[in-house]
Parts: structure tokens; sequence; C-alpha cells
């Protein structure tokens, strides 16, 4: 239940970010939507790491046929939700999909799968030092991108026939585009080795609490430190027009972007906070649902919304094109709470039944073909 609390807070958290009012309205609640933006969409990539170790194996590896099983159904899984995120870009949508990317992110992390929790924690922590600069450095001139995209299959399906229409071919899976594999993929190792951990030990959640914390204040208070004693750092007085927090302020120029923090920089301090953003959520949820039955109760609504986190996130994408909003976010309070409570309902009322939710049931029945492998 703290995982499907997690997940919930994350998609609800997407919502906020793609139709909620803007931040630079200020006040209580546009700090609140700022905080959405970036990390909702890492704490969901962070929960992916959860998702491939509940198929392969959480604590102890699947080994034999059911390792060769477990295997297989995470590749399937990843193939389908490239096939949705694409036909989603492909529709036209404003929205920034993740569900390509987060097929991409299965695919790459699945032969990490069998590796020990310390082993994950160090692959995280050297990817998030060294894939910023990479994708910084390849990125600054993107003519190549174009002449990849001309040849690339994905391209031309998410563009509609126009594979330069599109950030969302294999370039943009894994260095261009909005959730890029190789600056998110420590999101989901990260994941994955506190997933490997025993989280019913309260010792481990006080010392992962500790270090989701200790994560956040590096981050945003490294990147912080970092632009203010930089010659020619920007100093901004308001924290919402601060690189090293809210995606409202100006990108710092040159290398000096690479100090930033801010939402979807892609650096490597930006992942550290958002990494720890993720990880105090997580354990809060965790503790939240366990410690407290009057909490669960109210809670249900949403952690049904978690369970079924894919169904809930594309009704959103969909959503989103049928009320026609041209610019995101589209800064509506009143269809933010709507959405909210529309997904919250159906989902709670959905789970009193059936024991998935419609697309998870769907990607589960595609899935069990895997249990043919021997």
């Amino acid at each position: 239940m703290g995982v499907d609390l997690a997940r919930g807070l994350a998609v609800l958290g997407m919502y906020a970010a793609h139709v909620g009012p803007e931040p630079g309205e200020g006040g209580f609640l546009g700090f609140v939507m700022e905080v959405t933006h970036g990390r909702s969409s890492a704490l969901f990539a962070f929960l992916a790491g959860f998702s491939i170790l509940l198929i392969t194996g959480r604590r102890v590896p699947k080994t034999g046929r059911a390792g060769r099983q477990a295997r297989v159904k995470v590749l399937i899984r990843a193939g389908i939700l490239l096939v949705i995120g694409t036909a989603l870009t492909a529709s036209g949508t404003k929205v920034e999909v993740i569900l390509a990317y987060y097929g991409l992110y299965f695919l790459l992390a699945l032969p990490l799968a069998r590796l020990r929790a310390t082993t994950l924690a160090v692959l995280a922590a050297v990817g998030a030092l060294v894939s910023p600069p990479i994708v910084f450095a390849v990125t600054r001139d993107l003519d190549w991108t174009e002449k990849v995209n001309r040849f690339d299959p994905i391209a031309w399906a998410s563009g509609r026939g126009d594979p330069l229409a599109s950030a969302d071919g294999i370039a943009g899976l894994l260095l261009t585009g909005g959730y890029p594999a190789l600056t998110w993929l420590p999101f989901v190792v990260a994941g994955m080795a506190v997933a490997r951990l025993d989280l019913s030990a309260t010792v481990i959640r006080v010392r992962l609490a500790a270090a989701g914390v200790g994560l956040a204040v590096l981050g945003y208070g490294g990147s912080a430190l970092a632009l203010r004693i930089v010659p020619g750092g920007p100093d901004p007085a308001d924290v919402m027009a601060a690189p090293w927090w809210s995606d409202l302020a100006e990108d710092p120029a040159g290398w000096r972007s690479q100090l930033g923090a801010m939402p979807h920089s892609e650096t490597t301090l930006s992942i550290v906070g958002n990494t720890g953003v993720a990880l105090t959520v997580l354990i809060a949820c965790l503790a939240a649902c366990e410690g407290s039955r009057r909490f669960v109760r109210p809670a249900t609504p949403l952690i049904a919304v978690g369970s079924m986190s894919l169904t809930a996130y594309v009704f959103h994408v969909v959503a989103i094109a049928v009320l026609g909003f041209d610019v995101l976010p589209a800064g509506t309070l009143p269809v933010l709470l709507w959405l909210s409570a529309i997904i919250m309902m159906f989902a709670y009322c959905w789970t009193r039944f059936f024991r998935r939710g419609p697309l998870e049931w769907l990607l589960h029945r595609a899935t069990s073909v895997a249990e043919r492998v021997r």
C-alpha cells in the first residue's frame, strides 16, 4: 500500500504539473504546484525500479525458469509501454508523455536486476555524476539528431510520418527528449537499490529517510551555493526564480547550467535533489500506511490510483486532449480538482471488484505469454 500511495502521489503530481495553476502565480498554491514539476515524474521513474524488482524478485532475484519468465515479462512490458507512449505522442497531445521513456528504462535496467543493493546504489551515484556532462556535451549541437531521426522508425511513428516533428525517436528517448534515459536511469536504479532492502525494518527506514533528506539538501542546497559562489552565476532574490529550484528561472548560461537543479535540467545536482525527494516521499508513505488505520481509510482512493497508475496516467493525457488545452500547464485549479476526483472515485470503485486496473489487466494478459518460457 505504501508503494501504491507513492505512485498515486506521483500520478496526481503530474496531473498538477500539466493542468494545475501556474507556479508563477505565487503564494502557497504556486509553491505546491512548483513542487510537482519534475519531481513527480522523478518519483514515477524512481518507483519504476520497484516495478522491475517486483517482477524479477524484490529481496532475492528469481532464478531458473522463474527468472527467465520474469525477464521476458519485463521485456514485453517495455515494448508495450514504448508502443503506448509513441501512440500517445503521435496523437498530438501537448503532454510530454513519459511512457515510451518508461519502457526504455525497463529495457536498460533489466540487466541490473540481479545486483545487490549496494552495487545498485553505487551505479546510481555514478550515473548521476557521469551522465549529465555527457548529455550536455552531446546535445550542444543537435544537427546530428535530424540525420538520425530520418532513419528512425520510432521518430516516424511519433511524428505521424514526419520524423523531424517529434523529439521521441531513439535519440530523443536516450538523450534529447523530456525524460532522456541516460540522465533518468539513475532514478530507476536508485529505486531498485531501495527495493532490494528490507523495508519492514525500522532502522533501515530511518536511515533511508535521513538519506532522502540529506540528498535533497545536498542537491538543492549544493546548487544554490555553487551558483552563488561561481563568478557570473545568477543570484535571484526569490526562490521561485532560482535555478536551483524552479523551472520558472532562467537556465544559467553555458557550463553554469550544470550547476543548476531546476526541474528537467538533467544535471547531477537535480538528479541528487529529486532522488532525495522521491526517497523521502516513499519512506513517508510506507510509514503512514503501516502506522495508522485512520490514515489508510481516507487515503484508500489515492492508493487505488497508485495501483492502476498506467490507467490513471493515460486517462489524464486523453482528458487533456478532449478538453482541448493547447498550452500546458493549463492553469486551471477546478479542472485539476475534477480530474483528480474522477480518477480517485473510478479507481476506488474499480478496485472493489477487480484486482487490476483496466490497462493493467491488459498488460498482465499480454505478459502472461512469458509463462510458456521453459
